[in-house]
């Protein structure tokens, strides 16, 4: 039964880090153009103010003052997302596993 120990640490710590990854990270409400994954300044012409809600996933989601809402940057999956959640929670003790 041994055998398959690192395949149940690896589960769990990516049970452990899909939980995480829904949480925020930031929520900058702003009429800024130059935040550095913005790649629609239409957003704010004109002075218009916009939501940017940052998750720990990755993904940032912007809602427009219209009611729209718009994503930037990546959702981490798998063992990219267990990395990121590893590294951002290092000081919570964790069971020997090799990250790949």
């Amino acid at each position: 039964m041994t055998e398959y120990s690192d395949a149940v640490d690896r589960q769990r710590l990516l049970i452990e880090a899909e939980k995480w990854a829904k949480g925020t990270a930031n929520i900058h409400a702003h009429s800024l153009n130059s935040m550095w994954y913005d790649s629609r300044p239409e957003d704010t012409e004109g002075g218009k103010s916009v939501v940017d809600i940052t998750y720990n996933s990755g993904l940032i989601e912007r809602r427009l003052d219209n009611g729209k809402v718009v994503y930037f940057g990546k959702k981490l999956t798998g063992d990219e997302l267990i990395r990121e959640y590893v590294r951002k929670n290092s000081d919570k003790p964790k069971k020997n596993y090799v990250y790949i």
